[in-house]
């Protein structure tokens, strides 16, 4: 069942848009192109929106990774709970490996973002080739790329996916904070009136959301051997009972015994908001790409939306939505 992987170390060095390739450059001259979050314009390729100098990893991604059939890859839209998910996916699979109460745990000396690395924006950033040698079966890795975009080795195999939506109310809050956080070009702050109207338009990092949403529900629909599709607000309502679903997914089943000693309970506790934002590595540390670790635990409740949202502002999203989703069977949970 279980297994770790070491993370190869990456430079805290990104590329600057000068610096990519030519076939880079000569694309992004086709492609459509809006007001950015992060940076002063994203493009849009394949049908979803990109900054220009994560674009050069997505193709490295989407041409050069070669899936095994036990590879496990979360996929979620940015700001879903990303951070929380990797948490419980590393700890759930590798628990025979490292058992949930040593002290010496990964997880307690590690960001969930290095123990469960994104294809496209760590291991093929900036044109890398990664070598995945050191890599244990199952693989644990993690992307943002809609269904239609993954590597085509991905799709053809029986690598198992994890999807985790959010309710788009409260991602793009979570969103809105985070790239004003993480502004690349160091500008000025993005009003929320402006990324709002551009949340609302589908423009938004791997947006639009309801497309990328979409995609992974008919795919757990159509394939619930290869896709799960989770929710983020039913894992904090049952949480119990979604750590369950996954492991039964991922063919890792909890045994009675483990149930009887709290086997459950204490990797909830584990990868809470609460534990997680309180470790050293999380409050102090960075990722390899240099990112403060501090800034992907901000707030991690359902609801939040509530103390930004104006009544015209709920309205206007709530129609998009309706008429986005309208006859898939997918509903949205507020609070």
């Amino acid at each position: 069942m279980s297994t770790s992987q070491t993370c190869p170390q990456i430079p805290p060095k990104y590329l600057s848009e000068d610096e990519l390739s030519d076939e880079c450059k000569n694309l992004l001259l086709t492609l459509p192109k809006e007001r950015g979050w992060l940076v002063s314009h994203i493009y849009n390729y394949q049908g979803f929106w990109i900054a220009p100098r994560l674009l050069q990893g997505v193709i490295a991604c989407q041409q050069q990774f070669q899936a095994q059939d036990s590879d496990i890859i979360l996929v979620t839209t940015p700001k879903s709970g990303t951070t929380w998910l990797k948490s419980l996916l590393f700890v759930l699979v590798n628990r025979a490996k490292y058992p949930i109460f040593q002290q010496t745990h990964p997880l307690f000396i590690n960001n969930p973002h290095d123990l469960v690395p994104f294809l496209e924006l760590k291991l093929y950033s900036d044109g890398r080739v990664p070598d995945f040698s050191s890599f244990t079966s199952p693989r644990l890795l993690s992307t943002h790329l809609p269904f239609a975009s993954l590597p085509k080795s991905v799709q053809h195999s029986t690598t198992k996916l994890v999807y985790l939506c959010r309710n788009p109310r409260d991602t793009f809050i979570s969103l809105w904070h985070f790239s004003n956080n993480l502004k690349l070009d160091h500008t000025d702050v993005n009003s929320m009136e402006e990324m709002f109207h551009l949340f609302c338009k589908g423009v938004a990092i791997y947006g639009p959301f309801w497309n990328h949403v979409l995609d992974y529900w008919k795919q757990s629909i159509e394939k619930p051997n290869k896709v799960l599709f989770l929710m983020y607000e039913e894992i904090k309502d049952q949480p119990k009972i979604q750590l369950k679903r996954l492991a039964e997914f991922l063919e890792c089943p909890f045994s009675i015994e483990e149930e009887n000693c709290g086997v459950v309970d204490e990797i909830l506790k584990m990868c809470s908001f609460q534990n997680l934002s309180k470790l050293e590595v999380n409050t102090n540390g960075k990722l390899s790409s240099g990112e403060e670790n501090k800034i992907f635990f901000r707030r991690g409740e359902v609801g939040d939306w509530k103390n930004y949202f104006t009544v015209e502002m709920s309205e206007k999203l709530n129609h998009v939505i309706q008429q986005k989703f309208q006859g898939s069977g997918l509903r949205f949970y507020y609070i």
